[in-house]
């Protein structure tokens, strides 16, 4: 749908029709009306240099045109660069003046009313504006377009940006309908493509003032971005550069890429105002610039040119004049076929049908559709004139000469003459300002010290670590380091500031520096994220807690080589197994009965006797000889074990810490340290829940051992890259106790949204992966080798020894079951002489043998032979 400023132009225009006004526009032709003439008009901005060329070249095609049998009349109109004079000047010309086709409206102001005009008679509009709208092939079917596609040409654009690794461009565009509709959706998406993208836009109107152009470049000049696309009329980018080679901006660093409506012009431009335009880069549709036909209209065009326009200095036609004279012989050529008979219909029919080799190459024009151009012509204003510095081509990439060899990188055309002098290639960004902390407590992985070309010098894991990761990004910036004084959230907070000009006017005061990125020992929390983005973390995340470590005491050494449960369970299966053999072989030995004290008394003995000694007695039954050997192998693995465990207890050191845990911090009410302006100040109360009387700030590793030294405090929480240098430093003082807090994690921050971010987070991966990143950990950051040092337990419990628990323990109870069903059978039954014959006979038959077991002896009475029950 129309927009406001066209449904305002056009009511306008309604309002000087109806005034007759139109009618006084009649006397500007000096054209007469001929019965069986050809009549075409055209509508140009005449005090241009679109407007001259596009005269000269209609009148030379006009010429030409009388081999075609008729006569030729040429209306030619100024529209005074006003879209309302143009509507009048159309509707003079196909009302009064019956013109049979338009020729020129530069602008789409100009082309919709001009469209309007001529909605009902169908005569064909032929125009040189940028773009048309969707809904413009619907309302205006007679509506024809002679200028390039402008999507294909911001494809060449992106493709220029690719070839240096640009990821952000400022795109600067004439506030009209026509650039905004036309070329920046198209400029958005082509960047896109090649991950890159516009990170701001700057409108100037077509009218704009020299301090608004000034203001305009101040604000883009205090952003980093360093590549400007500049998609303006020529007359207004000619003003615009003038501005910028004032304020510098034609220097070193700068990249200036114009499109077609100023490069296309550029062979126009005055020595007088060239050198403020020097480095700038453009793209402009390509045109032959060979053959007969082309050297004869441009001996003509240049005659009639120096005649016309004798102030101009250049006089060199250009692609708006190709296409001016291309358009006028398709007219004719159509008018000669039509015959001046038939309407604008029959007439647009076979302008599109005519298709000829013009001097813009292949002419066909379509409905909407711009003509066919996908070859534009890469230049670089240099010295006095430019260079062609070579070609594009949709599809198929950049190359020197038209049927060379391609490329996808403008790289390979050759040596670019940038602004401010060929030199090194921009880098597309300003020199970055990078905060680093100078107050940090471990040197190790930053260190800030009063020397070096910004005052100071600066090293460190971390400072290393940033330096190996741009290696591999040739397009990032060049930058500078500067130390900071105050806290991490403070210097954090100083991108935001820098983003976001939230500062006072002294842009690097001490007190509000402002930084574009923040290296250092910064820790990546959700609470800044409001200030900056930061990149994966190149160090592992976590959160100690240290507290002072102490000896263990060795007065109870010999009982902690087992666990409780495991010495209880040694217990209970001692006496269980003594007071089986007991029961067992108490009927065949005196010593084994008397009182119950007596008989209480020898089965203990009895049962841990096992323990120590290796020697032992004839023992009268099968059963209780099998419950003990068993017995004694398990023993004898326990006991190796207990000596071999209680040894190295003993001969090691071993650390326990003062504290135990979170919670007995908070039960005591005890003093806690932490890092000083670091995110602990509201993870400790808030999350862990402590006091916020109770929590003390330290920076450097000396404070906290003088903190615990002093008695100040009883913990300290300690990021773990700190805690292993801290632990490292002060071997054998201090312990970690609990669980690692998953949080934290050291990252170099950028402002949000940065287009950095991505490529610095793939270069971090890259050095991780090759062992960059490990290899300056050893050289900045490996902690001191302390002395072994057994610092958590080494008791061991009863898991290891499980299957011989239930082996002895099942032998044990199956003897004992044996047992006691024996002795409540009959003594004379058949059945018992039976099963008890069985073993009895077996044993006769072997040679007999002393078993010895390990933790029985009575060396003064041996145990007589059992009695053989009666028959």
């Amino acid at each position: 749908m129309p927009t406001l400023h066209q449904a305002i132009s056009l009511f306008a225009l309604i309002f000087f029709l109806t005034s007759g006004t139109g009618a006084d526009q009649s006397t500007r032709t000096t054209q007469v009306i001929i019965r069986g003439s050809s009549r075409i008009g055209a509508i140009v901005d005449t005090s241009s240099r679109i407007g001259k060329e596009v005269v000269v070249a209609i009148e030379v095609a006009k010429e030409g045109c009388y081999g075609f049998g008729n006569q030729t009349f040429l209306h030619i109109k100024d529209s005074q660069k006003d879209a309302i004079d143009a509507a009048l000047e159309a509707k003079e010309l196909i009302d009064t003046l019956q013109v049979q086709a338009i020729i020129g409206p530069q602008t789409w102001e100009e082309v919709s009313l001009v469209a309007e005009i001529a909605r009902e008679t169908h005569v064909p509009i032929l125009s040189f504006a940028d773009t048309a709208p969707e809904w413009a092939a619907e309302r205006w079917p007679s509506l024809l377009q002679a200028s390039p596609d402008k999507r294909v040409q911001m494809k060449a654009i992106a493709a220029i940006v690719q070839s240096w690794n640009w990821h952000q461009v400022t795109t600067i565009y004439e506030d009209t309908d026509s650039s905004a509709r036309g070329v920046i959706p198209h400029l958005h998406d082509a960047l896109r493509e090649v991950n890159s993208e516009v990170s701001q836009f700057v409108s100037l109107s077509p009218f704009a003032s020299s301090d608004s152009i000034s203001k305009e470049l101040e604000n883009i000049k205090s952003k980093h971005c360093r590549v400007f696309v500049v998609h303006l009329s020529f007359e207004l980018a000619v003003r615009l550069f003038e501005m910028a080679k004032k304020m510098e901006m034609m220097e070193k660093d700068y990249v200036w890429i114009t499109t077609d409506p100023f490069t296309s012009l550029v062979h126009s431009i005055n020595a007088s105002v060239i050198s403020s335009m020097q480095g700038v880069l453009g793209v402009r549709s390509y045109f032959p610039k060979m053959g007969q036909d082309f050297e004869d209209f441009n001996q003509r065009f240049r005659t009639s040119f120096s005649r016309k326009y004798p102030q101009e200095e250049q006089r060199e036609p250009g692609i708006y004049a190709v296409q001016a004279y291309d358009s006028m012989r398709t007219i004719a050529l159509a008018l000669h076929k039509n015959g001046s008979k038939r309407g604008g219909k029959e007439l647009l029919k076979i302008i599109l049908d005519t298709d000829f080799h013009g001097l813009s190459g292949k002419v066909k024009f379509k409905n909407q559709s711009v003509a066919s151009a996908e070859i534009f012509q890469i230049v670089n204003v240099i010295g006095m004139s430019y260079n062609e510095l070579g070609y594009w081509s949709d599809g198929v990439g950049f190359s020197e000469n038209i049927h060379g060899n391609k490329s996808k990188s403008m790289i390979d055309l050759g040596q670019v003459h940038w602004p401010g002098g060929p030199r090194d290639d921009p880098k597309g960004w300003t020199t970055l300002r990078i905060g680093v902390p100078s107050k940090s407590g471990y040197k190790e992985y930053v260190n800030v010290e009063n020397d070096g070309p910004s005052g100071k010098n600066f090293s460190g894991f971390t400072i290393q670590v940033f330096k190996e990761t741009i290696k591999s990004i040739p397009f990032f910036p060049s930058y500078d380091f500067y130390g900071f004084d105050g806290d991490y959230n403070e210097l954090v907070e100083q991108i935001h500031l820098k983003t976001n000009h939230l500062c006072c006017a002294c842009t690097f005061c001490p007190q509000h520096q402002k930084y574009d990125a923040v290296v250092g020992d910064v820790e990546i929390v959700a609470s800044r994220y409001q200030y900056a983005e930061f990149t994966s973390p190149y160090t592992e995340t976590g959160l100690m807690l240290i507290v002072p470590a102490r000896s263990s005491s060795k007065a109870w050494s010999f009982i902690k080589p087992f666990t409780t449960t495991m010495w209880v369970l040694i217990s209970v299966f001692t006496v269980y197994n003594g007071f089986v053999v007991w029961w067992i072989e108490r009927k065949s030995c005196d010593e084994l009965q008397g009182s119950i004290p007596n008989q209480i008394g020898i089965m203990l003995w009895l049962s841990f006797n096992t323990l120590f000694s290796l020697n032992g007695p004839k023992l009268h039954s099968n059963l209780s000889r099998i419950s003990l050997v068993v017995w004694l192998f398990v023993a004898l693995v326990i006991t190796q074990t207990y000596t071999a465990n209680l040894t190295s207890m003993l001969t090691v050191q071993r650390l326990e810490p003062t504290v135990t845990s979170v919670e007995e911090l908070l039960r005591t009410n005890a003093r806690v340290g932490y890092c000083t302006g670091s995110y602990m100040t509201e993870y400790l109360p808030r999350v862990l829940t402590f006091k916020v009387e109770n929590l003390k700030k330290y920076g450097a590793a000396e404070e906290y051992f003088n903190a615990f030294k002093n008695k100040e405090i009883s913990a300290a929480f300690i990021g773990t890259p700190y805690a292993k240098l801290f632990l490292g430093r002060y071997c054998n003082s201090f312990i970690q106790v609990g669980e690692t807090y998953k949080i934290g994690g050291f990252g170099f921050a950028f402002p949000r949204g940065s287009p950095l971010l991505a490529s610095v987070n793939e270069a971090l991966l890259k050095i991780s992966e090759n062992g960059t990143l490990r290899d300056l950990e050893k050289t900045w950051i490996t902690p001191n080798k302390c002395p072994e040092i057994q610092n958590e337990s080494s008791s061991l419990g009863p898991n290891g020894f499980l299957v011989l628990f239930y082996i002895t323990g099942g032998t044990t109870t199956t003897a004992f079951v044996i047992y006691v069903c024996r002795t409540n059978f009959s003594r004379d039954g058949k059945i018992w002489r039976t099963i008890s014959a069985v073993p009895k006979r077996w044993c006769s038959l072997r040679t007999p043998f002393t078993t010895r077991v390990a933790s029985l002896e009575i060396p003064t009475h041996t145990f007589p032979e059992a009695p053989v029950p009666p028959a």
